[in-house]
């Protein structure tokens, strides 16, 4: 059976075995993750994957199972020891300017430059409200990659603001299309098939040397830039969804 709501999911709920699939986000506020889990445990096959909605709306979470192929020395900051030791291991490194992120802000509002460690952890270190965080080396000269991806339908743009390093479309910056590498294919790639993600928005962070590393990943994301329309795009996610349930019911 393939069920399409949140509705008929509660509905039919202590039913549903190995033989079920639901197409859909799981909804239920702070419950989500307890139904999930449940639903693992049971058998019941989620479309998109339990892990890419946990990994969807948080980048602690995807810093933590990502990390191979994000930029090196990033780091979960979960209290204020884990601070205290990334002031060391960056200074080893020569590391001088960070970056922070703020999980679950979107848009580039929850990323803070610092001078250093030493400032970041001078205004934190006691302030609990502030955990966790990602703590990263804070770059200039790279190129900021969006690439959206939905079965065989893949589109890359830049992103630029100069007036503001988060490069930020919204507020003021602008795109230009982009042909992506072997490379850069090869790293989205794998970071979907590791993340379970059916589909995806990521960014990259492209060097001029080729160095190129995962920023973040989402099921969802802004397409300012992008020549795919949003009901275009809504289309092809939905499509991949209903060919993947209609596989699993039908056992292939």
């Amino acid at each position: 059976m393939i069920i399409r709501s949140a509705t008929k999911l509660l509905e039919r709920y202590s039913q549903l075995g190995p033989e079920d699939v639901f197409i859909g986000k799981i909804p239920f506020g702070k419950l989500k993750y307890t139904f999930l889990i449940d639903l693992l445990e049971r058998g019941v096959h989620c479309l998109p994957s339990p892990l890419s909605q946990t990994l969807n709306g948080s980048k602690i979470a995807q810093a933590m199972l990502l990390s191979e192929w994000m930029l090196p020395l990033t780091r979960v900051i979960r209290r204020r020891a884990d601070l205290f030791e990334s002031m060391e291991a960056y200074s080893r490194e020569n590391v001088a300017s960070v970056i922070t992120k703020e999980d679950r802000m979107h848009c580039g509002h929850g990323i803070r430059r610092w001078e250093n460690v030493e400032a970041l952890y001078n205004i934190v270190a006691f302030n609990k409200d502030s955990y966790p965080f990602i703590l990263q080396p804070c770059h200039q000269g790279f190129t900021d990659l969006r690439i959206i991806m939905a079965g065989d339908y893949v589109e890359a743009y830049t992103r630029v603001n100069k007036a503001n390093f988060r490069m930020n479309l919204a507020l003021g910056g602008v795109s230009q299309p982009h042909t992506l590498t072997s490379d850069q294919l090869k790293i989205s790639r794998n970071v979907i098939k590791r993340a379970r993600f059916p589909y995806a928005h990521l960014d990259l962070m492209v060097f001029e040397e080729g160095r190129c590393y995962l920023s973040e990943i989402a099921l969802n994301g802004g397409i300012k830039g992008a020549q795919i329309e949003r009901n275009v795009l809504d289309n092809l996610k939905k499509q991949l969804l209903e060919q993947t349930a209609q596989a699993i019911i039908e056992g292939e």
